[in-house]
């Protein structure tokens, strides 16, 4: 049975399904969910994530992880994490960065947080001849040490709940079937509202966005460090962005469950909400601001005279990743730290 009939089956059983359980089952599903059996990264999977895109993206944030750790006084032993390290490129190359400060590297604990078995059987192959350990989730990585924290694109597979307003108030959208039995959106019955947001209006909340946020946020401010979230998203609000990537073309969310990869925008206006209440605080860069304050066009210009036959390809990869009609603007990146610990480095500006 596919995952589409196994969906089918249970909304027939159940009733419709939330948007939330909808995108946990498509990715999470054991016997069929994205992650859980076919993750597919890279120019020949699905999508492809900054550290696909070129070695500067992981170098750069390595070297902001060495300048953090001095920043905040050279602790040893400290916390190194990576949460949803994908195929294990971004922590590879942020450990051949940091060669460059053996003090480092002697005093960093290196943990690796993945939920997908076969994204960590490819880490495993990656980093196998590194002292790094694997957890399934951030709160199995051990406390009582300053920790420096990474999440590439995390936030964007966190599932939403939608709602729609209607006439009577707001409804929460959700996956039922149509009269012929296949998967199709509906609503909810609607709930009294007295907002004057116009009939049609969409919006998204998602709690595990803030929850694995205030998480973040929770282990920075008890233990001190430093993190940085990085997806793709804003601070606006509203309208819906759930889509379904295979083959980097978008596809119908409801026809290939679990063959696809689902994701929806990070709330970054729900992020910093999440980050106040717990008593830390966040700055918000796009990606293309940071990486050049990180001084990404400088590294690209001195590996294209290192190999003058790649410079075109390195000019790509360097638009790629900051240009405004790329990822540079779409992308944001936030910092987040303790206030009695100062602003990490790049986000200096954002006191």
């Amino acid at each position: 049975m596919s995952l589409k009939d196994k969906l089918k089956a249970r909304i027939a059983a159940d009733g419709p399904m939330g948007v939330d359980a909808f995108m946990t089952a498509c990715l999470h599903d054991p016997e069929h969910g994205y992650y859980a059996t076919r993750p597919a990264l890279g120019e020949a999977g699905d999508f492809i994530t900054a550290p696909l895109v070129s070695q500067m993206f992981g170098e750069l944030i390595g070297l902001w992880a060495v300048e953090t750790w001095r920043h905040l006084g050279r602790p040893a032993p400290f916390r190194l994490v990576e949460v949803g390290p994908g195929d294990g490129t971004l922590f590879s190359d942020m450990l051949r960065a940091a060669k460059l400060a053996p003090d480092f590297l002697a005093a960093a604990d290196l943990w690796l947080v993945e939920t997908s078995g076969p994204l960590a059987a490819i880490q495993h192959q990656r980093l196998g001849d590194t002292a790094a350990h694997w957890a399934g989730s951030l709160a199995e990585v051990p406390g009582g040490a300053l920790v420096i924290l990474v999440a590439n694109e995390v936030l964007d597979c966190l599932p939403v709940t939608q709602f729609v307003r209607r006439k009577e108030g707001w409804a929460e959208r959700v996956v039922g079937l149509d009269q012929a039995g296949e998967l199709a959106f509906g609503l909810g019955p609607p709930r009294p509202a007295q907002d004057m947001a116009p009939e049609g209006t969409m919006i998204e909340m998602s709690a595990a966005q803030a929850d694995f946020t205030s998480a973040v946020a929770g282990r920075v401010l008890k233990d001190g460090g430093a993190a940085l979230l990085i997806d793709y998203g804003g601070e606006e609000g509203g309208g819906d962005t759930l889509q379904a990537l295979r083959r980097h073309q978008k596809v119908d969310v409801l026809d290939t469950p679990g063959e696809a990869d689902v994701t929806v925008h990070a709330d970054f206006r729900a992020l910093r909400m999440a980050v106040k209440a717990v008593g830390a605080k966040a700055g918000i860069l796009t990606q293309g601001d940071f990486l050049r304050r990180l001084g990404i066009e400088q590294r690209a210009a001195a590996l294209s005279r290192a190999a003058p036959e790649r410079a075109e390809v390195i000019a790509r990869q360097l638009g790629r990743l900051i240009g405004d009609d790329q990822m540079g603007q779409l992308f944001k990146v936030a910092g987040l730290y303790r206030g009695a610990d100062g602003p990490p480095p790049g986000f200096e500006a954002q006191r």
